[in-house]
This record gives C-alpha cells, sequence and structure tokens, in this order.
C-alpha cells in the first residue's frame, strides 16, 4: 500500500509541474495571490504562576507507588544532577529517561505524555497556598526567637510569600516554629523531649501529603517545604529523613519551588518554572457564521505588533489525494509553487451548502473514505475537522454498497448518528469526556493491569479481569426470614375471602390504572412485619395490618414477635417480661383457635389501654394484656379465660417459642430498626405508605420475572427469591443502607513493598479448611487494650469455629504504648501462639478460652500485674494442655517475654494499619478483601455480621474474580508456589485493588453490531485495554473523539474496534465548522534554551471571506475567557487581517469549577442553602445558593486546600454541615455530594420567606457583597494584587449621584455589540441622576472591553461588576453561541446575581435609554417575580411575522400577550422565594429537547412558562422598535431597541443611524475614549469635552466589584 501511494505522489508531483507551468500558477502575481491565504492560531495558559517540570514529575510518580515519590526524590537530590542538559527539551527527555527506569511499560507513556500534558501543576499550586499560609501562620517574633542567625525581621517579611523575589527557599514547619537551616532543625530534634510536653499545635497532614515512612505514628509532625535540586534541599532531607527512621518525626515533604529560587536549583529543577503554563486537551471551533442580519462592527481595528508564529504545517497529511512532503523531496526546486497550489487546494473548496442530492449520501461516503485509508483514525481526523474544505470532494466519491448495506443494518440497532464508547466493557459519558479523565481512566486500568501482572498473572487473565462486568450492587438486599416464628394472618391462594379473585399470573403483565392494584389469587406479595407487641409501633402496625387485611389489599401479611426487653438482657428476676406473655398468649390462640382472633388479641391490648387512636409510648403492663386476653375469648372460650391464663403461667407454655422467636430477630439483626416491613425479604418502614410502596416497588421485579417466564403459576415467589439472593442477617452498616459510604483501600502496595507485613500473617481458619484457597480475607485490626477490640475478638473467633469454608480471618493486633505489661504479655502470646500453631486442629479452642479468660479479668487495675500475670500463666499451661498444644513452648515464651520487644514488633503494623491504611489509632476495623468497616462505640458486632460481610463481599466482588483466577494456566511459576495461601492471597489483592477502581456500571454489548465492512479494527492482543465505540464521524462528537483516540493508539496501542454510524439521509450539512483539538508533544520543549513554548490550535489556510466565529471546547471544569484577542473573535473575517499573516488569540484558565450536590434527608433539595469557601484564616471567600433543581451548585475555585461551610445567618441558623475540607488539586475540578439536616426544633421553619429575605437584605448591605475578603480572592487567582480595585472606592463613586442604586444587567458578545453596550450605558447615565451599576456576563467580553471598562466606569462614575455561571452538566446543552448567550439571560437569574441583590432590570446591548431607569427600578410589580413589555402591533405591515397571533402560541397564551425580552425587570426576592428559577429550568429542560421549540430561547422560554412564572406587563411606551411598532408611538418611547426586521433584514449599525439621532453622537462618544483609553490615534481625542451631565473625575480607582472567585 505504502509503495503504491509513494508511486501515485510521485505521477502527481510529474502532472502538477505541467499544471503549474500551464496554468501560470508559477507566474509571481498568482503565486502571490494565492500566499495570501490566512492562519488561526490558539493557545491557552492557566492563570497561575509556572510549576517546575521536575516536581510535576515526582507527583505523577507518587500517584503511582508511594515509594517512587522518594525514589525520584533520591535520584534528583544531587546538584549537578542533569548538568548536561542545556535545554528544556533535553531536561524534559532526562527527567522521563529516569522514570521510565521505575516504571513498566505502558505505563511509562502515560507519565510521559501526563507530563507533557502539565495535568499535575495544580498539585504543585496547591502545596505553593499552603506555604504561603505556612510563612505567614507563624508569628514572625517567635519564628525569629527560633532562628538562629536568620537576618531581621525585614528579611522575614521580604520571604512572607513563595511569591516574592529573593525569598527563603527551604523551611520546616513544626506547628509553632519555622526552621529554616540544620543547626535550627538539629536544636529543635534535640529539645524534642522538652517540647512535646508543650500542647503546641502540631501542622495538619492531609491525604495528598508524602509522608516519609514512619515507625512512631505519635510523633511530632515536622512539614518540609522545598524543592528537590535546590541547593538548601539535601541536607535538610536527610536530617529529617534519619529523624523520621528514627521515630523522633512524622516528616512529610510538600515540593515548593518559591520565586527567586530557581536560580539555586539544579541545572532542570526549574524548567516550567519560569514559563506560563499553557494547557492543552481542549479543542477550538471555528464556525461558518450565518450572516443574514450582517451584524459586524466597521470600526477599523488598530494596527498593532503581529504576534507571528514560526508553527510549521504537516506536510505528511494528505490534501485531496497528495502528500506534499513525498512531493516536496521529488521536486524541492519548485517549493513556492508547490505550496501555492496547496493553499489552493486547501482553500478553494469551502462549503457550507450542497444540493439536496449531494447530501444523501454523504455520511456513507464519509465512513467509506475513512475506512479506505492507510490510517483511519488520522483520516477521520483530518476529515471531520476540516470538513467545509473536504465535503466538496467527500460527495463526488463513488459509494460501495457493502459498507452502506452494513451500517443500515447496524441502525436497527443503535439509532443513527448516535456515538457511544467503552473501555474495557465500562460505558463511559461522552458529553462528559475530555482528555484529563480519559487518561485518568486508562491510567487506573494499566495500573491495575500491571499489579496482575506483577502477581504473576498471564496478561489474558489481567485482560478478563478488567473486562468481566461485575455483578450488579442492586439496591435490593433481601433478608431471608424464613423460619416457624413467622405468623401470617392470610393465605391469597387457600382462603375463601380470595377464592372469586383470578389466579392467572399474566394478568400481571396488563395495563391498569395508575394506582389500581391488581387482585390475583397468589401469594406474590408476602409483608412481614417485624415488631414488639408490646411497645407503641407494634400496636400501631397491628392496626395498620388488620385494616389494610380487610379492605382486600392483595398482600399476604404476616408477622415475627420479639421482646426488647429479652434482646436487651434486662430480664428482671421477679416481673415477666411483658412482650414475651403477648407472644405466649398468642401462640395459645393461634393453636387452639384461629390467627384472626389471635391478631385480634393483639389490636385489643391497645384498645384497652388506651383508646382508639392514641399509640402510648409507654410499655404495655401485664394486667392490660390479660384483660385484652380475657375480651378476645369471652365470646368463644371453651374454658373460662382466667383459667387458661393460670394454666400457661404456672406450666410455662410456649414461653421456650417466644423467646426463640427473640433470638431469632436477634440474630437477623432487625431488632435495631424496632418496627420493621419485610416485603419479600426487603427491608422497609413499617407503616401503610411504605407497604404500598414497597408492592408498587417490588410490582415490576415481578413482572419482569413473569414476562421472561422464571415466575409460573406454580412457582412460589417467596421461595424464589429468597433462595436467589437473600442473607440471613440485617445489618445496615454493613450493607451500605446507612449513612455512612462503603469504604475501600487496595492491599497491593502494601503486599508488593520489601519486607512486607503480610510476609508475616498467619491465617486462622475454619477447622478441617486449611489445605482449601479461600476467596475471602478478613483481616482484624484490633485494638487488643480495648473492650471493643476483645469483644470483635472473640466473635471472630466464634466465627471460624462455626465453620467458614470461604474466608480466613488475619489478626493485626496492637497496643497502646502505655499498655499495661500483663496485656502485652497476652497479646505476645496471642501472635506466637498464632504464628506457630494456626494450622493446630484446636488452636482456636485455645485462643477463644483465652479470650473468654481476659474479658472475664479485662478490668485488672485492681489486682496487681504479677498476681494477674501469674492467673495467666496458669490458665494459658491449662488451656494449652486441654488442646493439646505444647506447654513447653509457652513456658520458653513467659521467661523470654520482653515489653520493649512487643512495642518495637509493632512499627510495621503501624505504618500498614496507620499510615497505608488510614485507620485512626485507637479504632478497630475489620478489611475484607479490601473493605474496611470501622467499629463505632456502642455498635454490636457479631460473628453473624462477619459471616454477612464474607457472603456479601463474595457474591458482589470476589465470585467472578475468584472463578477466574482458579482457571488460569500459570507460566513462569513454579508449581510447589501454587499453594492455598497463594490462590487466596490473588484473591485478596485483585478483588481489594478492583475495589478502588472507579467506573461506570453501565454497560453496552456492542458485540451484537456487524463490523465487517463499516468498522476500524486496531488488534493488540497484548494490550489489557480494548475500546469499543460506535461514532457518527460527523457530528461533535465525532470531532472530539477522532482525536482522543488517535492519541490513545499513538501512546498505548489499546485493542479498538470502532464501528462508524453516520446518518444515512442527510437533510443538511451535519458540520459547518473547521475543528482543531489540542495536544501536547515534546516539541512544546524548547530545543535551545530553557523555555517552554506549550502546545496551541493552528488553523492553516482558512477561507479569507467566510465569516468565522471561534468557540473554545474546554473539559467540564474549566472557565476560560480571552485575554489576548486583537481582532473581534465573534466576527472572523480574515480578508480584513491586512498583512498579518496569522491572527492570535491567547485564553487564559480563570477559575476551576467545584460543583456539588447538596440534600436534605428524606426532603427536597434546600433551596436557597448558602454555602460559603475560603480558607480556616478567611473563610468567606466565595459563596453560592442551591438550587432545587437536584441540589445543584457551583462555585469558582483555584488549586489549593479550601474549607466549605454553610454561611452565617438563616443557613447556619438552621441548618447542621461541620466544615468540609476540599482540595483542589487537579484541572478536573471537583463534584461533591453533601447531605444536610435541620437542627432540633428546626424542622418545620422554611429557609426562604420575605421576613428573611429582607433581614438578609439588611445584614449584606451592612457588609456588601464583595467588600469582605473578596477584593483577596480576585487578586489571589490573577496573582496582582496592585491592579484591583479597592472597596472603599465604591462609596466615592456614588457621593456625586444620589438615592437607591439601579442596577442592570446585559450581555454582550462581539466586537459590534461591546460597541453598542458603551452607547447603552452612556445613554442610561444621561438620564438619570441615581447611582447606577451594571452587570455585565463575563464569558463573552473580548479582552478590549475588559480594558476599557474600569476607565468609563471612573469617567462615568458608574459601578460594575463580571459575573458567570457555568452552563450545568445535567442541563441541556445549546450548541450555537447565540442560543448560549440567549439562555444565559434567562435560566440562571436566581443564582448568578448575589443574594443581596433585590431586583435587577436586564437591557438589551443594542437599546437607546431615553428616560430615567429609576422609574423603571421602582415600578411595582405587583407580587409578580417577573415584567415584560408585550410586542406591539402597531405596525400592520409585520403582521405576517405575529407568530403568537396564530396557532400553537395563540392555543397555548389563550388571550395573554407576548412580551418581547429586549427589557425586563426582575425581582429577584421574588424570583427566589417562588422558585422561579427552577421552574424555568424544568420548562427549559423539557422543551429544549426538541428542536423545532424554542427558536427565540430567551423569549419563547418566559412567554411559555407566563401560566406558571407570572409576568407584570409593562407599559407600551418602555420599549420601541421600529420593526413592530410603527413611527406613531416613537415619541412616547422611553427605550428604542434596534430589534432585527425579518422583512428589510437592514444591516444593525445603518438602522441604529437611521433610526436614533442621538445615536451617531453617544457613538462618537464612546468612541473616542475608548481611543484615548487605548492609546489609539484618534483626531481631537485629547479635546473631548468630559460629559457635561456626570461629575469631573478624580484619580480613585473605577468601581468595579469583580464577581466572587478564588
Amino acid at each position: 500500500m505504502a509503495a503504491r501511494r509513494g508511486a501515485r505522489s510521485g505521477a502527481a508531483a510529474a502532472v502538477l509541474v505541467s499544471v503549474l507551468l500551464v496554468g501560470g500558477l508559477a507566474a509571481g502575481s498568482a503565486g502571490a495571490e494565492i500566499r495570501r491565504q490566512k492562519n488561526v492560531q490558539v493557545s491557552l495558559r492557566a492563570k497561575w504562576a509556572g510549576t517546575p517540570l521536575l516536581l510535576e514529575a515526582s507527583e505523577l510518580l507518587s500517584k503511582e507507588w508511594k515509594d517512587l515519590f522518594w525514589n525520584f526524590i533520591d535520584h534528583w537530590k544531587e546538584l549537578d544532577k542533569g548538568s548536561e542538559c542545556l535545554t528544556a527539551k533535553c531536561c524534559v527527555q532526562k527527567i522521563v529517561e529516569d522514570a521510565r527506569a521505575l516504571l513498566n511499560e505502558p505505563l511509562s507513556s502515560i507519565f510521559e505524555f501526563s507530563l507533557t500534558l502539565r495535568s499535575a501543576s495544580p498539585r504543585l499550586v496547591l502545596y505553593r497556598q499552603l506555604a504561603e499560609e505556612s510563612l505567614s501562620s507563624v508569628p514572625v517574633n517567635d519564628s525569629l526567637e527560633q532562628i538562629s542567625g536568620h537576618g531581621t525581621v525585614e528579611n522575614f517579611h521580604e520571604a512572607a510569600s513563595p511569591s516574592s523575589s529573593g525569598g527563603i527557599c527551604c523551611w520546616v514547619d513544626t506547628g509553632n516554629a519555622l526552621l529554616f537551616n540544620s543547626a535550627d532543625l538539629h536544636q529543635w530534634l534535640e529539645g524534642l523531649g522538652k517540647l512535646i510536653t508543650d500542647s503546641t499545635e502540631q501542622p495538619e497532614l492531609f491525604d495528598f501529603d508524602h509522608v516519609y515512612s514512619r515507625a512512631n505514628f505519635t510523633a511530632p509532625v515536622a512539614i518540609f517545604y522545598g524543592a528537590v535540586g535546590t541547593t538548601c534541599f539535601k541536607e535538610l532531607h536527610a536530617h529529617l529523613a534519619e529523624a523520621s527512621k528514627q521515630g523522633k518525626i512524622s516528616y512529610a515533604l510538600r515540593p515548593v519551588l518559591s520565586s527567586g529560587c530557581q536560580a539555586t536549583s539544579s541545572f532542570c529543577g526549574s524548567i516550567g518554572a519560569v514559563d506560563a503554563v499553557t494547557l492543552s486537551g481542549y479543542g477550538v471551533e471555528l464556525a461558518l457564521k450565518n450572516m443574514e442580519y450582517k451584524a459586524m462592527d466597521d470600526t477599523a481595528i488598530k494596527k498593532g505588533v503581529p504576534l507571528e508564529d514560526s508553527k510549521t504545517e504537516d506536510l505528511s497529511q494528505e490534501v485531496r489525494g497528495f502528500i506534499f512532503s513525498k512531493i516536496l523531496e521529488r521536486k524541492p526546486e519548485l517549493n513556492a509553487e508547490i505550496m501555492a497550489f496547496r493553499d489552493y487546494l486547501l482553500s478553494s473548496t469551502v462549503s457550507d451548502t450542497l444540493e439536496v442530492w449531494e447530501l444523501k449520501d454523504l455520511g456513507h461516503q464519509t465512513a467509506q473514505r475513512i475506512l479506505q485509508a492507510s490510517d483511519p483514525l488520522q483520516s477521520m481526523q483530518e476529515i471531520n475537522q476540516n470538513f467545509p474544505s473536504i465535503v466538496s470532494s467527500l460527495s463526488r466519491m463513488k459509494l460501495d454498497n457493502s459498507i452502506k448495506d452494513e451500517i443500515i443494518a447496524n441502525q436497527r440497532m443503535v439509532p443513527p448518528g448516535k456515538s457511544l464508547m467503552a473501555l474495557n466493557g465500562a460505558l463511559i459519558n461522552i458529553e462528559d469526556l475530555d482528555l484529563y479523565l480519559l487518561m485518568d481512566m486508562v491510567h487506573e486500568e494499566l495500573s491495575l493491569a500491571d499489579q496482575f501482572i506483577r502477581l504473576k498473572l498471564p496478561q489474558s487473565a489481567a485482560h478478563k479481569i478488567l473486562s468481566a462486568p461485575p455483578p450488579a450492587e442492586s439496591n435490593s438486599f433481601r433478608v431471608d426470614f424464613r423460619s416457624s416464628h413467622v405468623h401470617y394472618l392470610n393465605n391469597l391462594e387457600e382462603d375463601a375471602m380470595y377464592r372469586r379473585w383470578r389466579s392467572n399470573i399474566q394478568e400481571l403483565l396488563m395495563p391498569v390504572f395508575p394506582g389500581q392494584m391488581r387482585y390475583i389469587r397468589k401469594n406474590l406479595f408476602h409483608a412481614v412485619y417485624v415488631l414488639d407487641p408490646a411497645s407503641a409501633c407494634g400496636a400501631e402496625t397491628i392496626d395498620m395490618i388488620l385494616s389494610l387485611y380487610q379492605d382486600s389489599v392483595p398482600i399476604r401479611f404476616g408477622i415475627i414477635m420479639y421482646s426488647s426487653r429479652l434482646i436487651n438482657g434486662i430480664e428482671e428476676n421477679n416481673g415477666e417480661d411483658t412482650s414475651i406473655l403477648i407472644t405466649r398468649l398468642f401462640l395459645y390462640i393461634k393453636e387452639t383457635y384461629s390467627t384472626q382472633l389471635a391478631f385480634q388479641f393483639l389490636s385489643n391490648i391497645h384498645k384497652s389501654r388506651n383508646g382508639e387512636d392514641d399509640y402510648n409510648e409507654e410499655l404495655v403492663e401485664a394486667h392490660h394484656v390479660e384483660g385484652a386476653f380475657v375480651d378476645s375469648l369471652l365470646s368463644s372460650a371453651k374454658s373460662h379465660p382466667q383459667d387458661v391464663l393460670l394454666k400457661l403461667q404456672k406450666e410455662n407454655m410456649y414461653k421456650q417459642e417466644a423467646e426463640e422467636s427473640s433470638r431469632f430477630v436477634h440474630k437477623l439483626g432487625l431488632y435495631k430498626l424496632q418496627c420493621c416491613l419485610l416485603m419479600n425479604g426487603l427491608v422497609h418502614e413499617s407503616n401503610e405508605d411504605a407497604t404500598m410502596n414497597a408492592m408498587n416497588g417490588e410490582l415490576p421485579r415481578i413482572q419482569e420475572q413473569v414476562y421472561y417466564g422464571h415466575i409460573q403459576s406454580h412457582t412460589d415467589v417467596l421461595e424464589k427469591f429468597l433462595s436467589e439472593t437473600s442473607y440471613k442477617r440485617y445489618n445496615p452498616s454493613i450493607t451500605g443502607k446507612s449513612a455512612g459510604k462503603k469504604i475501600f483501600v487496595s492491599l497491593f502496595a502494601s503486599y508488593h513493598q520489601e519486607d512486607s507485613l503480610f510476609n508475616g500473617i498467619n491465617y486462622l481458619q475454619s477447622p478441617e479448611t486449611t489445605d482449601d484457597a479461600k476467596p475471602v480475607t478478613h483481616l482484624l485490626a484490633i485494638d487488643f487494650s480495648s473492650k471493643i477490640g476483645i469483644k470483635l475478638l472473640h466473635e471472630a473467633i466464634r466465627y471460624l469455629m462455626a465453620g467458614s469454608n470461604r474466608a480466613r480471618v488475619g489478626l493485626l493486633l496492637y497496643v497502646r504504648n502505655d499498655s499495661s505489661s500483663p496485656i502485652l504479655l497476652l497479646k505476645d502470646i496471642f501472635d506466637r501462639t498464632i504464628s506457630s500453631f494456626s494450622y493446630k486442629e484446636k488452636v482456636l479452642d485455645f485462643l477463644y478460652g483465652l479470650c473468654k479468660f481476659y474479658e472475664a479479668q479485662h478490668t485488672p487495675a485492681s489486682l496487681i500485674a504479677s498476681d494477674w500475670t501469674r492467673t495467666m500463666m496458669e490458665k494459658v499451661y491449662s488451656l494449652a494442655a486441654e488442646t493439646a498444644l505444647p506447654v513447653d513452648d509457652y513456658k520458653t515464651w513467659f521467661t523470654s517475654f520482653s515489653t520493649e520487644t512487643v512495642l518495637k514488633g509493632m512499627d510495621k503494623l503501624s505504618d500498614f494499619l496507620f499510615g497505608q491504611l488510614g485507620l485512626v489509632f485507637g479504632s478497630n476495623a475489620v478489611i475484607t478483601n479490601g473493605r474496611v468497616f470501622v467499629m463505632n462505640e456502642g455498635e454490636s458486632f457479631l460473628s453473624d455480621d462477619l459471616g454477612l460481610l464474607e457472603s456479601m463481599e463474595y457474591e458482589l466482588r470476589t465470585k467472578y474474580i475468584f472463578e477466574i483466577i482458579e482457571e488460569v494456566e500459570w507460566a513462569g511459576v513454579d508449581p510447589d508456589d501454587l499453594t492455598s495461601k497463594f490462590y487466596s492471597d490473588i484473591a485478596m489483592l485483585v478483588s481489594s485493588s478492583m475495589s478502588v477502581r472507579e467506573r461506570p456500571s453501565e454497560r453496552v454489548h456492542f458485540e451484537i453490531l456487524h463490523a465487517e465492512y463499516s468498522a476500524i479494527k486496531l488488534n493488540n492482543m497484548d494490550s489489557t485495554i480494548h475500546i469499543d465505540a460506535v461514532i457518527d464521524p460527523l457530528s461533535p462528537a465525532g470531532q472530539k473523539l477522532a482525536p482522543l483516540l488517535r492519541i490513545l493508539w499513538k501512546q498505548i496501542q489499546p485493542s479498538m474496534r470502532i464501528v462508524l454510524n453516520p446518518i444515512s439521509s442527510l437533510a443538511d450539512l451535519p458540520l459547518k465548522n473547521f475543528y482543531r483539538f489540542v495536544l501536547p508533544s515534546m516539541d512544546d520543549f524548547s530545543s535551545t534554551d530553557y523555555s517552554v513554548h506549550g502546545p496551541k490550535a493552528f488553523f492553516a489556510n482558512m477561507p479569507l471571506s467566510k465569516t468565522l466565529t471561534m468557540n473554545i471546547d474546554v473539559p467540564e471544569p474549566w472557565l476560560v475567557e480571552p485575554v489576548v484577542a486583537i481582532h473581534d473573535l465573534d466576527n472572523i473575517l480574515l480578508e480584513n487581517l491586512g498583512d498579518v499573516r496569522t491572527l492570535q488569540a491567547v485564553f487564559e484558565l480563570e477559575a476551576l469549577l467545584l460543583t456539588g450536590h447538596c440534600m436534605e434527608k428524606d426532603r427536597d433539595p434546600p433551596r436557597g442553602l448558602q454555602f460559603i469557601l475560603g480558607t480556616k484564616q478567611r473563610p468567606h471567600l466565595v459563596d453560592t445558593l442551591v438550587m432545587a433543581n437536584l441540589g445543584y451548585w457551583q462555585m469558582k475555585v483555584s488549586p489549593g486546600v479550601w474549607y466549605l461551610q454553610l454561611a452565617p445567618g438563616r443557613s447556619a441558623d438552621l441548618y447542621e454541615l461541620p466544615p468540609k475540607l476540599i482540595a483542589i488539586d487537579s484541572l478536573r475540578g471537583k463534584l461533591m455530594h453533601i447531605e444536610v439536616q435541620k437542627k432540633k426544633g428546626k424542622e418545620r421553619e422554611e429557609l426562604l420567606s420575605a421576613a428573611d429575605d429582607h433581614h438578609f437584605q439588611e445584614k449584606m448591605d451592612s457588609k456588601g457583597w464583595n467588600n469582605n475578603l473578596l477584593k483577596w480572592a480576585s487578586s489571589f487567582i490573577s496573582g496582582d494584587a496592585s491592579s484591583k480595585k479597592k472597596a472603599d472606592n465604591i462609596m466615592d463613586l456614588k457621593d456625586a449621584r444620589q438615592g437607591e442604586t439601579i442596577n442592570i444587567f446585559s450581555v454582550a458578545s462581539g466586537h459590534l455589540y461591546e460597541r453598542f453596550l458603551k452607547i447603552m450605558i452612556l445613554s442610561v447615565l444621561k438620564k438619570t441622576q441615581r447611582p447606577v451599576k451594571f452587570w455585565f456576563i463575563k464569558n463573552y467580553l473580548s479582552p478590549q472591553f475588559k480594558d476599557v471598562i474600569p476607565h468609563m466606569a471612573q469617567e462615568y462614575r458608574f459601578e460594575y461588576e463580571l459575573v458567570t455561571y457555568k452552563w450545568p452538566t445535567w442541563l441541556h446543552k445549546q450548541k450555537e453561541k447565540q442560543r448560549i448567550i440567549w439562555a444565559y439571560k434567562i435560566l440562571f437569574l436566581d443564582v448568578i446575581f448575589p443574594l443581596s441583590l433585590r431586583k435587577v432590570i436586564f437591557v438589551d446591548a443594542d437599546q437607546i435609554v431615553r428616560a430615567d431607569m429609576g422609574e423603571l427600578y421602582d415600578m411595582n410589580l405587583k407580587g409578580r417575580p417577573l415584567a415584560y413589555t408585550p410586542f406591539c402591533d402597531n405596525n400592520k405591515d409585520m403582521d405576517g411575522y405575529r407568530f403568537w397571533k396564530q396557532g400553537f402560541w395563540k392555543d397555548h397564551l389563550r388571550g395573554r400577550p407576548y412580551h418581547i425580552s429586549a427589557l425586563y425587570v426582575v425581582d429577584l426576592a421574588k424570583v427566589r422565594q417562588t422558585a422561579a428559577g427552577d421552574t424555568l429550568r424544568v420548562f427549559y429542560e423539557q422543551l429544549s429537547k426538541d428542536p423545532n421549540s424554542l427558536s427565540n430561547l430567551d423569549q419563547d422560554l418566559p412567554n411559555y412558562a407566563q401560566h406558571t412564572v407570572p409576568i407584570f406587563s409593562l407599559p407600551q411606551e418602555w420599549l420601541w422598535c421600529e420593526s413592530w411598532c410603527g413611527n406613531a408611538t416613537k415619541a412616547r418611547a422611553k427605550t428604542i431597541d434596534l430589534c432585527n426586521n425579518p422583512m428589510t433584514k437592514e444591516p444593525k449599525l445603518q438602522g441604529a443611524r437611521r433610526i436614533v439621532p442621538e445615536w451617531v453622537g453617544l457613538d462618537s462618544e464612546a468612541h473616542q475614549f475608548t481611543a484615548r483609553i487605548l492609546g489609539e490615534n484618534v483626531e481631537s481625542a485629547e479635546s473631548v469635552p468630559l460629559p457635561s451631565d456626570t461629575p469631573k473625575p478624580n484619580d480613585k480607582d473605577p468601581g468595579q466589584s469583580v464577581k466572587d472567585e478564588l
């Protein structure tokens, strides 16, 4: 194929030369004409300062393995390391080379790519923030007293921020002192004994900290801030590492290269720290723009210095069949002509329309072109990223019907145009997918595969484990309650009262009205209630059961009774347990008379005591029970009830059965719920609503089984469900039904390290199973000196004695350092017994006996230690003799016992439990195949709970893994090593590693799709990664996926099967844009010096005469804005570029997104709840509101450690939420799930009410929204505090204007609308004497506008604020920029503004105001949240365009007016109280999925919703526009809007000059002011008079208030 292509290129070259010569293209003039082609280049940089790549590399390695971080540090601590490198590229290659020595392939390839991606940079920014806090937290004087010979206070201040130049490069933070050199550190270490007695505050360690292996977990913490490779690093690190090994300290390293320390670092240590962090992993789109209304600015662009770029074009890519790199090799002398011809090919055929017949098979033709290419992924990327240039050649391709037929056949199973993707079988949401997420997912899979291969598992088994679908962790946890203790009230299959019902279970599948029950004579629903008959809830439940039974509800009712008193062990010797008495009498009546009468007796107990409806919480007394018994039996008694009572009591009849019933409930664990319902074994509350909901919830499961024929007329439904999946124990903390989340941890790293703790663990197993492989391993971390620990140990031994053939137990016993000698001795006996005799038959009996002895003696304080030891020795000897263990061994151990040896031996265990697993010292826990279950104080944990843990973990996470492991054919493993322990270890390690794997559970069966002709198949049998995808190549998803799949193939060569799924019959061009996805490469690093350039999007030879609009397609958590852009990015017309060859745009990552969902238990989300975020010292830097929609909230943050809490005031008064620590350390932002609850006594209070809102307003007015600490926040993210506005100046700006501030909100995109916006601002200000504050949506403003607006605010005396809100992921997205802007006008009104803002007026940018807006601001809206002006109808020429007067809109409006959205008033307080914002979003979500609805989104939505969100109609004169209103009413107009005219389609600027006489003067004033600020040459700019109706400017800063952001 390659040879053929080469020959073709050669022939093409010959033809090309003749064409060039004949056509005269070689002539200079024509060549110059063609070479006029223009390019576009885009880059994106982070807002934070540069971070060193050497430190980024160490962070990336620490994610692989904790030890690799320290290994890498040791590699690079020498100053001369990397001295041979004189360029950035050499340094990066050197770093990668060292990392490759520590990693296996393909992890090393992923490492290299992640390093060039700069994905670890945010983590270093986080450390930088902590370093700043460290330097500022310790008082200067205190620190200097601790520092010997370290200069003066001035020096310290100078160093008080790592960003200050000439600062300190290394220091150690001990919590109460900063140590800057080895002498100070040595002095501190010497005096540690003294210091510990001080109650000094220890610095806080976080999960992300690099903690050196430590021997002592209670040792004081020392945090080292410094960078490997600096002169001060090596010595301090060596001292700290040594002290940590000796157990003196806990040493953590936070890598920080302070500004000014680059000169002291090694040759490669500061690469990346000086240059901005230029990011990749995003897409840039140049869309062909619809210019129907010619909305373009005619202002000439200032000719700045052209930012030319040396970027070369990739000539190896095919262009219309030619590979120009090969042509140039053959004919280098025709370089200019050949390049001119290439430019011509690239730009000559740009199409945004095709004829219908050309469109018909375009999708299939595209698929064919891709599949026939030598590199299909590259071909797909080239086609969908340059589609307008390529489409005409595609449409002329001859079609292969086999490809077309297969695509159409596949589309019977997957919708045309649908794109899907799965990684090792797990479906990925393409909407949310970005490069960083994909690399994280791939990295996780490769890390797991690497672990499995290190365990000697073959590649095929590793791939099978990674691809196997884990069993679904269904919500249907069933309790197996089958026993003789269940007493059923009825039987639908046998009782006479149900005889007339039908018995055909197929009727379950018939449709019925909502809420209608299905009366079928079959026991489908078994509602068994577990209750204490003497309790109030028991009495209530009994009455409810009888009521439902009498109403013929089609449920089989039953009860299991228990005694709370018996279970709690509070039996009194003299009195009888009432619950047991009731149960005994119930059993007597049931056996002697009938079940129905027995249930009636239970109901009578409550009635005889309380009357009908009052359920008394106090327990029933015996005389109430006896009275009810007599009443129940009087009518049908065979002998006098009183005699029966005496006989029952005398003979203890039914007492054993009653007590066994209680023990059964205790064993099931259901007594903790007091009263509960088991619906076919599923646990629910016991009230009537819960019963009906449980039945309705179970119905679809039964219907599904009936549909598939698994349940038939003879099937016992209860037997079927409980025998398939049920457990004989219920514990919500284990099943995951309680509030606590399941915690998992991987044991692999601990197992695989040198001198691993696991080498020394001897496991206990049930008798006669020691030779069997055990899929489940329980590791018990037990504090031997605590009661809970000993109880857990006791239960674990009982569990093994009861017999378990699937599990083994490893005991990890530890004691506190201050434990008494006998406790240490007992621990030693336990450890030695297990290590020496774990295989002995009766070792469990010995340990059980020792445990019981210790429990009985558990408070040895009263005994003298020596007596206690002697007693214990005797007990050990006697137990050893009884259980056939060698007594002599124990005697030897007693004599050789040493407390020091026991304590020293715990170092490794402490590191594992408290370092690697992260347990708290003093806790007791069970680690089952990686699942960590921590015992809580007061929570009982029985051997049955261990059995439940075993069953659950085996069924849900281990069974399928163990089955794969058992089938493995081991290569390279000594057969003697294939012991039961080997298999058990592998099952434990693999399932623990898989437990921490984060992946979606949804799966799709890609294998059913045909892939012979229409699929790209790239097979790599050695890869553990397999990607399945269905892609429409001509879709936005295809544009994004093609480069992602290409980069994956390039980096790790996964196995891929990509089925192409284009839309079969197109009606319009599917893509009307050019697209580039920005990826990093080694070429981003200079090969001439130490600089880092960073990746860019490059569009070569774009069409000159087409208007393009630029959009940037970034990962969801990124908020970006343009910071360098001379030209209008909304209206790019390249023919206007003049001499500049490449249009440049630089964007900046302004912030990352912290988002979340806030829920309130058993209630709707707490709408209006306010969160604040900040540091410990400054808790309120950012705030936000919770929406009703999914409880969603969002905040803008930068990398760092932040604390989230409830805002003071109403939120904190009503709700409880402890401050939550949030670490932002990646480019993926963070998603939080938060649950709040109301404080006791506040449950019925509303969060939002009018009075509260008014109170909040007063509080906020006194503080100001941003005046607290937000000016710090805005300077923090940009690092330039001096340029920010001073909060004090806001009052100065208001002095000249009097009255309440008018708040006006607007949005603009593109230079033309920004020009209009300035004119609108001037028109507002000239007509009012009141203070005005403008609110602008920041997302779309150009850098020039953001430069000018502060000066304009100062000169014209107004305030302004830039606001933004990132589009939530769950809300249906708009694709076109214009529709996104429209959506921002209406969808986020309740959350985009601060709570302190009560009212705001939206004014379109292209509006001119002729009246005082204060009049509109003060208008009474009659309690409506929104106020709009109705469309006027006096311009009869436009009647044909008034769509609201006919069809759907006429019917929907029902006589209400249709309003125009160019001007409207928002009562924000009312919007929040009435949840209008949430309602509008719900309507939007319903309507927007239909592409034909909401064609004027910002206008149609409020008009459609006005029946629910009422609109106040403003007087007509508030908005006049020529298109709809006619000239008769123009004189009365208070605002004039430059509406588009659908009849004439007159350009905006032309209309503005014609319609509004004052527009030209306002435009001239705004233009001259802008020119003066930007330093452009405008004649008479210097002599422009200041506006006459505004005060003269002074030296104060303008009144901007930057929206809250970190």
